[in-house]
């Protein structure tokens, strides 16, 4: 005798007659106005807890889509606020490099107008060499604007250097604190004349260069004292101030004294410079 086969019920269907069923017990109650009993145990049982469930999961789409929001928002209006910092950064780097380049500009007229004997046309430094000084530096004015070698070159509060080559567009420039210038000076308040000597490594150590050659003989130059070109210099034109005193000693032929200055012009920082359109020869 042949065993009966077991009938077997997918899940899902059976899931699916009962949520007919309940249905359909939902929709008597309703007609009927039934109420209490079998259809509300069903209720109880089977729908109440499918309602929260379907309430949970709605809320949690809908908060996951605003929490999308919400972070999407948020990175754009940081990439907005980081262009507007970059921006505002921008424009107070550009404000401060216009009043220090404005300072700077007001010193050269000021430089100017202390040396109204000359007449001077302003220049750009565009180079320099590899020392950490600007003892040798290109400017960015040439012959095509009047500039010839040897014309003496002023910034700051002083003297700069000297024209020691040109082009069509450019010049070169050896400053006053170069190993291989020689200038010759006088004190300001006696007119007692020496040489100043350029000394990079007495720079690098204290700012300073070589005064040698000092005829006072009744001790009247002191620590302070102003150091001006003198009218006997071959290349440099008189008057113009190079640095004070810094220390100053006898030589040991007691006749002259020897020395250090401090230049008025910061040999670190050139960015622009006066260019006298004259030569000591020509003013000679």
């Amino acid at each position: 005798m042949r065993q009966k086969e077991k009938i077997i019920i997918p899940t899902r269907i059976l899931f699916l007659v009962l949520l007919m069923i309940c249905f359909m017990l939902l929709a008597f109650s309703y007609v009927t106005g039934f109420s209490g009993g079998p259809v509300q145990v069903v209720a109880n049982y089977v729908f109440v807890p499918m309602q929260k469930g379907l309430d949970y999961l709605g809320n949690n789409i809908t908060e996951s889509r605003t929490d999308a929001m919400t972070k999407e928002e948020l990175i754009s209006e940081n990439e907005q606020l980081r262009v507007q910092v970059d921006e505002l950064t921008t424009q107070l780097t550009n404000m401060q490099l216009q009043q220090e380049e404005l300072k700077r500009l007001q010193e050269l007229f000021q430089l100017s107008s202390d040396y109204t004997q000359y007449k001077t046309t302003g220049a750009h430094v565009i180079a320099k060499g590899t020392s950490n000084w600007f003892n040798n530096f290109t400017i960015d004015k040439g012959s095509n604007d009047g500039i010839t070698v040897n014309m003496n070159v002023i910034s700051g509060s002083g003297l700069v250097g000297i024209i020691t080559e040109v082009g069509p567009s450019y010049s070169i420039v050896r400053s006053v604190i170069d190993d291989n210038t020689n200038v010759s000076s006088m004190i300001l308040s006696t007119l007692d004349n020496c040489i100043v000597s350029g000394d990079l490594e007495l720079m690098n150590d204290s700012n300073m260069i070589e005064l040698t050659d000092l005829e006072d003989p009744d001790n009247e130059v002191d620590v302070g004292t102003a150091v001006v070109t003198s009218n006997i210099s071959s290349k440099f034109l008189p008057g113009i101030l190079i640095g004070y005193v810094s220390e100053l000693s006898p030589d040991s032929n007691n006749l002259t004294k020897s020395g250090k200055i401090t230049p008025v012009v910061d040999f670190k920082h050139l960015q622009e410079v006066l260019v006298i359109l004259q030569t000591k020869e020509t003013v000679d």
